[in-house]
């Protein structure tokens, strides 16, 4: 930490202003000259961000290692979506990088019966980090995901330390831990870490301010456009957020600066005289503008396809904001706490104890202090008032996390203090001040809910650490002032003020480093005790994706690998189902499926598979795995099964249907609506089910299936009698989040009398026609009549099909596909057109002639979004040419 600063400086890239006129007192770099150094040390631009990518890396997998977490234990990390979403998202990018699915860029086949995957890349996959999966085996996607998590966090470290140099030249090693805390604020250790693609809006925050940086000197007018076009790609959500912050630095530097923008292309000669600070300020604005208009309009191919995808994704409850409270919000400064209801402000207590500082720091000119302390305060109220809430989540209050954008107020903090602290300690009363501060904020947050155990006592060792840090630095610039003063040091007088800057580096590492490791470790443990999680990927994993492999018979049938542990199972294991998470599900395939019977989780957003013969019929599914557990799932163990398939005739992808099936209406049950699009009725059901109290009593032919339809009940259902040979069948629903499938309970008796006791856990909530009766032998008829008037080849490529129908064929085409949005067909050669929807599906009208149809799928929005990043790449070259004569006019 260097020396305590007296000169008064203005925020002009290091140039004095009025109050350089003071006696400027020894700093660092004077301070190191008696240490005889034996090479030219590298830039500090260069060797902060490497020193704060390198500490970023070695204290989180610290953090990991010490909650025995993988990879350096043998504990989960997948909690919630992350083993359900993203980890088996890298799985199949992995797969589909290496040419491995039978899907591209366009379309998964593998989840929802065909999904838009493009849709799917551009929110959780479009990272340049994510390539690194390609480098890890199949069975190691988990270390795999942990690397690129890992890669993000230090490469947001790394940028953040080159940012804050850029700002004020300082310490690098100062600069290296500020970039550190940044990287591993309480945002990244409660959220990010979790959520891998918003890590990439951390890494991208620093690097647009050094755009808008750019553009206020006008500098890099094209590198500028392809750093914000990167940053949207990457992830556009939280991208927005951190153009946001952006906008906030840049407004705050252009107010607080008053050198000329232009200073970097025109001479003294040629610049205007009378050029006005306003007009300066108004064209490094613009500046700025176009740079991110160009930048988005570069990502748009990709950013587009993601916005309608979200248009037409199943809908989420509305949700209304509720700000924490601020005993809450202070309590979020604080190490090891955790929690989704209130704001994840950690950066450590030495940071936010400079950051505190800056108000009062007189060494710092006063419109920066007031500049950068009217940002810091005024984002912190955004964070609670609804209108800018909405604002920084783009206009819609999301559900789960509603603080998402508090990494830019780290950085801003982080910002305060370095220029608080990059010309020198801050002087006492300035340290007093914001210990102060620091300490009503200490004491205001004492009784909030979110304080850990470790909380209050990891707190108080690094601020006594980082107090003592700054006494060493503070006696290291009075001893370096009277040598000065006296021209004539002793060797141990050069000595001691060589070396306490040093331990004070160090006191304030290890302080700043030691909470960090603490706070990483607290949170892990809390979410693993908290929140839902996911076991290891392990054998039954192995084991499942082996059996699908061996079955697939694409395009012939589908194989379904039925429940792994997690989610996404299609994506981690192979096979073709309707299991399917993302925050891009679309509402046509979540409807469609859940009014077949189908359960969901997450609002819809995650439909899961459904063990029932009429939907294996209807979506062509021939073959299905089944897995029993050969032991209990454990978050320290890897999972167990035996798994074994299942190969049933089944018609073709593509049948052929008469036009004129009923539509459904609204009362119908998921039985009325399966054998609807089947074509077919092979339920009995039944007219006089009858409720008393627990207990459903109903009559069916003898040998059916016994099948319960009860999407909104939560308990057990059990097939009564000794010869139905019933078991207790759990059912999970819970409104509006949680769907419980239709599930077999057992054979009626040859009594015909069907009994099915109920064992609730809460109230019981059933359909009015709660119960159905599967007859094998009219689903085999219905099997043997659609397989005959049915496609006679079907061939599939990364996007499309086609098939061969028999001579004469009239009715509809259907393909066993959801019909979502991007989907277009045509019947023999006639032109394609969007595809029409039968019952939910794909559908395409034939008129007898016509012995082949085909279908194809283009994402919504690519054209658009092509024609927009044409566009942009236009005005980008413009730039490049502007620029180009711009530099040849120079004398």
């Amino acid at each position: 930490m260097p020396p305590a600063a007296e000169t008064v400086r203005d925020e002009v890239d290091g140039e004095e202003g009025d109050g350089g006129a003071a006696r400027r007192r020894p700093g660092l770099r004077s301070v190191l000259r008696s240490v005889r150094l034996p090479q030219k040390p590298l830039a500090p631009a260069a060797v902060a961000p490497l020193a704060a990518s390198l500490l970023t890396a070695a204290l989180l997998c610290l953090a990991t290692a010490l909650s025995r977490t993988y990879p350096f234990g043998p504990v989960t990390r997948n909690i919630v979506d992350l083993g359900q979403q993203y980890l088996p998202f890298h799985a199949y990018w992995r797969a589909l990088l290496l040419g491995e699915t039978h899907g591209d860029a366009f379309l998964n086949w593998n989840s929802g019966f065909g999904s838009n995957f493009l849709g799917d890349i551009g929110t959780y996959l479009s990272s340049p980090f994510d390539l690194l999966v390609v480098l890890f085996p199949a069975d190691r996607i988990e270390l795999a995901l942990y690397v690129v998590t890992a890669a993000k966090i230090s490469a947001a470290g790394a940028a953040a330390a080159l940012l804050l140099l850029r700002l004020r030249p300082g310490p690098w090693p100062v600069a290296a831990v500020l970039g550190t805390a940044y990287a591993l604020s309480g945002w990244t250790l409660n959220y990010g870490a979790t959520v891998p693609m918003w890590l990439d809006g951390l890494v991208a925050f620093p690097l647009l301010c050094l755009v808008g940086e750019w553009a206020r000197t006008a500098r890099r007018p094209v590198l500028g456009p392809l750093v914000v076009a990167l940053a949207w790609i990457a992830n556009f959500y939280t991208a927005y957020m951190a153009t946001l912050g952006a906008a906030v630095f840049l407004a705050v530097r252009l107010l607080t600066v008053e050198e000329s923008a232009t200073a970097g292309q025109q001479t003294a000669g040629q610049q205007t005289a009378g050029q006005s600070i306003a007009r300066q300020r108004i064209a490094g604005a613009l500046r700025a503008a176009r740079s991110v208009l160009i930048g988005i309009g570069l990502a748009a191919p990709l950013v587009v396809v993601v916005f309608l995808g979200t248009k037409v994704a199943d809908p989420t409850p509305v949700t209304t904001f509720a700000p924490a409270a601020w005993t809450d919000l202070l309590a979020r400064f604080l190490p090891a706490t955790a929690s989704v209801a209130s704001p994840a402000l950690f950066i450590g207590t030495p940071a936010l104890a400079l950051a505190l500082t800056l108000p009062f720091n007189r060494a710092v000119a006063p419109r920066v202090r007031a500049g950068w302390t009217t940002a810091v305060v005024l984002v912190t109220l955004s964070l609670q008032w609804e209108p800018t809430h909405l604002l920084w989540h783009a206009g819609a209050s999301p559900n789960g996390i509603p603080y998402r954008q508090t990494f830019v107020l780290s950085g801003l903090l982080l910002i305060a203090a370095w220029l608080s602290v990059a010309q020198g300690v801050p002087r006492p009363a300035a340290l007093l001040a914001g210990g102060a501060l620091l300490g009503a904020l200490a004491w205001a947050a004492r009784g909030s809910v979110d304080i850990d155990d470790w909380t209050f006592p990891a707190f108080l060792a690094a601020a006594a650490s980082a107090l003592a840090a700054a006494a060493l630095a503070l006696a290291a610039a009075l001893l370096a002032r009277e040598g000065a003063r006296r021209n004539a040091v002793r060797t141990a007088g050069r000595f001691l003020p060589a070396v306490l800057p040093v331990l004070a580096v160090i006191l304030f590492v290890v302080a700043q480093a030691g909470e960090t490791v603490v706070t990483g470790k607290r949170i892990e443990e809390q979410q693993r005790s908290e929140v839902s999680w996911s076991p290891r990927t392990g054998p039954w994993h192995a084991s499942a994706a082996r059996e699908a492999a061996r079955a697939d018979a694409w395009p012939r049938y589908r194989t379904d690998p039925g429940e792994v542990p997690g989610g996404n199972d299609v994506l981690l294991v192979g096979g073709q189902g309707a299991d399917y998470y993302s925050s891009l599900t679309a509402d046509v395939t979540s409807s469609t499926l859940a009014s077949l019977g189908f359960g969901y989780y997450a609002k819809g957003r995650h439909p899961v598979t459904l063990d029932n013969p009429v939907t294996d019929v209807l979506f062509s599914i021939g073959t299905r795995l089944r897995s029993e557990p050969t032991e209990p799932v454990r978050q320290d163990a890897r999972p167990r099964a035996k798994v074994t398939a299942t190969t049933t005739p089944v018609p073709p992808l593509v049948t052929v249907r008469p036009r004129e099936a009923r539509a459904p209406r609204p009362g119908d049950s998921a039985f009325v609506r399966q054998e609807l699009l089947l074509g077919a009725s092979v339920y009995e059901l039944p007219r006089d089910t009858r409720r008393t109290g627990r207990t459903l009593t109903a009559r069916c032919p003898a040998g059916s299936d016994v099948w319960f339809w009860a999407p909104e009940y939560k308990g057990s259902a059990t097939l009564a009698g000794a010869e139905a040979g019933g078991a207790a069948v759990d059912f999970e629903g819970k409104p509006p989040s949680v769907r419980a499938p239709m599930r077999a309970l057992g054979t009626v008796p040859a009594s015909g009398e069907v009994r099915i006791d109920l064992l609730p856990e809460a109230g019981i909530r059933l359909p009015p026609q709660p119960v159905g009766c599967l007859v094998r032998e009219r689903l085999d008829s219905a099997v043997r009549r659609l397989t005959a008037t049915g496609a006679t080849r079907v061939s599939a490529g990364g996007h499309g099909v086609t098939a061969e129908l028999p001579p004469g064929s009239t009715g509809v085409a259907v393909l066993a596909a959801p019909r979502i949005s991007g989907w277009r067909c045509a019947a023999g050669d006639a032109e394609a057109v969007p595809a029409r929807a039968y019952q939910g599906l794909v559908a395409v009208p034939l008129d007898g002639r016509a012995t082949t149809v085909s279908c194809t799928f283009r994402p919504p929005g690519l054209r658009l979004g092509g024609a927009v990043g044409a566009a942009a790449l236009l005005a980008l070259a413009a730039t490049v040419f502007l620029r180009r004569r711009s530099l040849r006019a120079r004398p």
